[in-house]
């Protein structure tokens, strides 16, 4: 391929009358006043997107725009081009076309990077147009560290040796950057972080040391090492999370903060003893995704609307239930964050603290020093708040308090491990609350749980399986044949898994007058009749079911849900 010409972008933008002349001249002098690139400039002032720069670019340079989220890229193609040189010119190795490489990049008039690109690579070298935004985001999700992991894993392996090594000098010392445990925990991290891991797990066994990354709720292998590591990754992760380094025969828990890539991740950590060693799984929380949003987690509009009125009166229980891993807190604190206004006092009971929100008092429960839920609860009921949030309702003496506080003119917002929203209130009084309790101070209960999207850059019409037809009949009746249903077929925006990304799924059972008059009666069977007319079919089933139907999601995952309930 020809190399390209250097051209100026608003000329070309100018001439195919995609900008006017005063923003040209409005761009340049604010490009000259901050030294940012002319495009950047374009698009921060809403002028034109990428897309149209990269359009115009494309039909300038007579070369093809290629969208990034619908191209099924190459790991290993990928890899021709360094990642260095990959993020400094903002290009990327798409595919090998009758011996030449296809490089998709952000400024195709870049000559010096052109150069550069052919000089690395080795052969010509043919030009399409990507988007900048998508590049980036392109390049941390497939420059992977599963190389570099398992390099510094066997790096770590031969500076043990024998085993002779003193541990205690892997956590001091000068230069301790350089270490290949530190640099092999930070590969670990940056790995983690860019495939959107929610959990990391180092679990030894009998001959190997085997690392997994929990994405979208499903657990996969990373990489296998020596088991001699193990000892020496568990002590520095103690040291970091300031935990007993001496103590290996009890379980521990900590937590400690993280930079990666200008993010700053939350770590809680749980070490606990097994047979080879002990193992240890770290929780991820990304502090800097900015503020919790109800409108972002999947919630029907009806039941969005519904749900914050009552989460805006003045006192009452509101509860979210389902099993660990649901999304509960995620629900409670996108709530906390539009209740959190100069006017109310808020306070939160939790083990472990979550979320860090700013304007919020939040409590760490700390049972070695007795200070657990119930007593935290009662000092915080003193410090005279609108709204508390309690971690979970763990036994009878906690839900009593905060019962209590909800019924004198307090909002308390709580979490349940029950199925459904209709089984809660029968849990509370199983747990030994009051009828009358229950009754008066429960306003709503909200159940949910997370199903995986269907990646968008993937997917495909998916036909009916038998048992798949038969399990969306019994749901949609006869309009079960005129939708289309959908899967994902695998791809490198995926790594292969076909989902991407999560959302909930909801259903919520207001306790109006009459749901609260069944739940005192004390007959189990009049109050679920009660129950489910109120909530007049609006379950966690129909809602994932909805979510197949628009193609969010697939059958197989509704019926996992559904699985789950019945269960």
């Amino acid at each position: 391929m020809a190399r390209p010409e250097k051209i100026r972008l608003g000329e070309i933008l100018l001439q195919q009358k995609l900008l006017s002349e005063e923003q040209l001249q409005l761009a340049l002098s604010e490009q000259k006043r901050t030294g940012r690139k002319l495009g950047r400039v374009f698009v921060e002032n809403g002028f034109v997107t990428e897309e149209i720069i990269s359009g115009a670019l494309a039909r300038q340079l007579n070369i093809p725009y290629i969208n990034l989220k619908h191209y099924n890229i190459k790991p290993q193609t990928v890899r021709l081009l360094p990642e260095m040189q990959a993020r400094r010119f903002r290009a990327i190795a798409l595919d090998e076309r009758d011996g030449m490489l296809l490089i998709g990049m952000a400024d195709p008039t870049d000559l010096f990077a052109y150069d550069e690109i052919t000089r690395l690579v080795k052969r010509d070298i043919a030009l399409a147009v990507v988007n900048e935004s998508e590049l980036l985001q392109t390049i941390d999700r497939l420059y992977r560290r599963t190389d570099e992991i398992s390099g510094l894993a066997r790096e770590l392996e031969r500076d043990l040796g024998d085993g002779n090594t003193d541990f205690g000098t892997l956590g001091m010392g000068a230069g301790l950057e350089d270490a290949p445990v530190v640099k092999l925990l930070q590969s670990v991290f940056d790995d983690a972080t860019q495939v959107r891991a929610s959990d990391i797990h180092i679990e030894p066994q009998e001959k190997r040391l085997q690392i997994r990354f929990r994405i979208d709720g499903v657990l996969h292998l990373q990489t296998e090492a020596d088991i001699k590591i193990a000892a020496s990754l568990a002590l520095r992760l103690k040291l970091m999370s300031e935990l007993d380094i001496s103590e290996k025969r009890i379980p521990q828990d900590g937590r400690f903060a993280i930079k990666v890539k200008q993010q700053q991740i939350d770590v809680r950590i749980s070490t606990m003893p097994t047979q080879y060693g002990e193992s240890v799984v770290m929780r991820l929380l990304n502090q800097s995704g900015g503020t919790l949003n109800l409108d972002a987690i999947g919630m029907p509009p009806a039941m969005l609307k519904r749900f914050r009125a009552i989460v805006q009166r003045p006192n009452g229980l509101v509860l979210v239930t389902g099993p660990t891993g649901s999304g509960k807190t995620t629900t409670l604190y996108g709530a906390l964050s539009e209740l959190n206004t100069m006017e109310r006092k808020l306070i939160t009971v939790e083990d472990p603290v979550e979320y860090r929100l700013a304007g919020i008092n939040q409590v760490q429960v700390n049972d070695k020093i007795e200070l657990n839920f119930a007593r935290v609860l009662r000092s915080a009921l003193r410090q005279d708040p609108d709204v508390v949030l309690v971690g979970e309702m763990r036994d009878q003496e906690t839900a009593q308090i905060g019962m209590r506080a909800a019924m004198t003119g307090h909002l308390v917002l709580s979490t349940l491990h029950t199925n459904d929203a209709i089984s809660t209130p029968m849990r509370l009084l199983d747990m030994g609350v009051p009828g009358y309790m229950v009754g008066s101070s429960l306003q709503a209960v909200v159940a949910q749980r997370l199903v995986r999207v269907i990646c968008e850059s993937c997917t495909e019409d998916h036909p009916l399986q038998t048992h798949e037809y038969e399990w969306l009949k019994a749901e949609l009746k006869d309009a079960v044949n005129t939708h289309r249903y959908r899967h994902g077929r695998g791809c490198s925006h995926c790594n292969g898994t076909g989902f991407r990304g999560r959302i909930g799924v909801y259903e919520m059972l207001e306790m109006t007058q009459e749901v609260a008059d069944a739940a005192n009666a004390n007959d189990p069977a009049a109050f679920i009749k009660v129950a489910q007319a109120q909530m007049a079919g609006e379950t966690l089933r129909r809602h994932a079911v909805a979510m197949v139907v628009a193609g969010k999601t697939t059958v197989g995952e509704a019926m996992r849900i559904s699985n789950q309930l019945e269960d």
